[in-house]
């Protein structure tokens, strides 16, 4: 594991089950707050894990009750910002839109396309006269974390894939089979509720963000087996939290030393990497559901 640094590093991870457990951290305290946006999807935990400072936050709320659409991220992101963190880990069930992308692989998500039809995916309602924001979305996952999550892959043999875009439908309701092969035909490789909508607001808010997204179904395309259905994604999430958990706990203190582990568990020098998209950082793990973690 890396030192932890001496600057003052704080880890938001959105999801929920499986890290919303006071046993992951140490010195579990939860914090009701409000935003300027209104109140977050729920108290946030915060804690310590190998002497890192972290906040989770469940992404639906801990009783998983917010549905896909009426999450309010631009509390969360708000409310994680406010309680001084500097980094979003997240993560998300996803269905597969590729043949190689297996029931319970991880994908570390590199690009995403936005689906949703009625999310509020700014914190700018009006500009400064003459000062319009407009941020850049290039590359909207934070490479240095992305490095981070695929070298403790590697080193642990986890079936992963390094790249992958995601599509953000609204839900949620799932796909119909056209839809999913239309995404399919756009170039996604997974599919889910929540990610385009969290990626965009950490990055205008300057938080540099990475999501590990678990696949638990084949959405509707395939012909050949039945489409997805929500107790099949449970079984398949139920299987594989473990690893995700075990990711992100040993990713932390990294991200804290500000180095990258490579595959052979050596440490290397840290990548520079300012998150100059908007001004921020990131956010909270998984949560049991293609649209909880959608």
């Amino acid at each position: 594991m890396a030192e932890v640094s001496d600057t003052m590093t704080k880890i938001g991870i959105i999801g929920g089950s499986g890290l919303d457990n006071p046993d992951i951290l140490e010195n579990a305290v939860d914090q009701t707050i409000s935003t300027r946006w209104g109140l977050p999807s729920g108290p946030l935990k915060h804690g310590q894990i190998a002497g890192v400072d972290v906040v989770l936050l469940g992404r639906h709320g801990r009783e998983h009750t917010i549905t896909p659409t009426h999450v309010n991220y631009r509390a969360n992101v708000q409310a994680l910002q406010d309680a001084g963190c500097t980094h979003i880990l997240a993560t998300t069930a996803v269905g597969s839109l590729r043949e190689d992308i297996g029931r319970g692989d991880l994908v570390i998500l590199d690009q995403f396309i936005d689906f949703t039809k009625h999310r509020i995916t700014s914190f700018h309602e009006t500009f400064a006269p003459h000062h319009p924001v407009h941020t850049p979305m290039a590359d909207p996952f934070d490479s240095r974390l992305r490095a981070i999550l695929i070298n403790l892959c590697e080193q642990h043999n986890i079936a992963f894939h390094r790249n992958g875009t995601v599509v953000t439908i609204e839900g949620p309701r799932f796909s119909t089979r056209a839809e999913s092969n239309m995404f399919r035909a756009w170039g996604a490789d997974v599919i889910n509720m929540s990610v385009a909508t969290e990626a965009a607001l950490a990055n205008e808010a300057g938080i540099a963000y990475a999501a590990v997204a678990m696949s638990t179904d084949y959405d509707c395309w395939k012909i050949d087996e039945a489409p997805v259905s929500w107790d099949a994604i449970l079984s398949v999430f139920n299987s594989n939290a473990k690893k995700v958990t075990r990711l992100l706990i040993e990713a932390i203190p990294l991200v804290a030393g500000g180095q990258t582990l490579t595959s052979d568990n050596r440490s290397v020098a840290p990548i520079i990497c300012h998150a100059t998209r908007g001004e921020g950082f990131f956010r909270q793990a998984f949560s049991a559901t293609r649209p909880e973690t959608q």
